[in-house]
């Protein structure tokens, strides 16, 4: 198995480019798909949710509202280190398990990880960075999401900088263009990852840091 880590700021296009590389052969595992899997009704991390915040973070048809969990976490730094200790060790783990599941075949995995850079990536093959200009990043929350532009902005300042992104990318997709720019550089991408040096089916699995998602 050989590990990919794809990061990105909120609105670069992350989740676009890692469709992209699973199309040209990739198996992926996506931290914010797992995030909303360990959130469903019934789970101890949605039971834990509601524990904190009660009814108010239940919409009308008994699944988590994650605007209202938002409301609180992007606005309250308490809130959010409150959302990151009930969500973050969970997806951590299971995160882990299905690395080690994909671990004796010989499979190119995209770990899809908003908070790669800041939780760190011990032992991957390489990491992409989605790159694009914050403020084209924000207009595309804005329209895309409905958030305010303030909201917006909050979520971007909560993650790494373009800056630290970038320094910690081994290769940096540039997301600015088309669909059309972005489809080649998902090209150029996967021939990247095709020169990679593989590890032997059944190398450790390395823990990678539980902060995935960004709710």
């Amino acid at each position: 198995m050989l590990e990919i880590g794809l990061t990105g700021g909120i609105g670069s296009g992350k989740s676009t480019v890692a469709g992209l590389l699973v199309d040209r052969g990739a198996t992926l595992l996506d931290a914010d798909a797992i995030v909303r899997e360990l959130q469903r009704p019934g789970t101890p991390v949605f039971a834990a949710m509601v524990a904190r915040w009660g009814d108010e973070v239940v919409a009308e048809d008994g699944t988590l509202d994650r605007g209202a969990v938002a409301a609180r976490a992007f606005t309250d730094p308490d809130e959010l280190v409150a959302l990151n200790a009930i969500v973050h060790p969970a997806v951590g783990d299971e995160m882990t398990r299905r690395r080690r599941d994909l671990a004796r075949t010989d499979d190119t995995v995209v770990l899809d990880i908003p908070l790669l850079v800041e939780s760190g990536h011990e032992g991957l093959g390489g990491v992409i960075v989605v790159d694009v200009d914050p403020e084209v990043a924000l207009a595309r929350l804005v329209a895309s999401r409905g958030l305010t532009a303030e909201d917006a902005g909050n979520r971007i300042a909560l993650q790494a900088s373009r800056e630290e992104r970038l320094a910690r990318a081994d290769l940096v997709v540039d997301n600015g263009g088309s669909l059309d720019d972005l489809a080649h550089e998902a090209d150029r991408a996967w021939a990247w990852i095709t020169t990679l040096e593989r590890p032997l089916p059944g190398h450790n699995v390395h823990r990678i840091g539980s902060r995935g998602e960004r709710n």
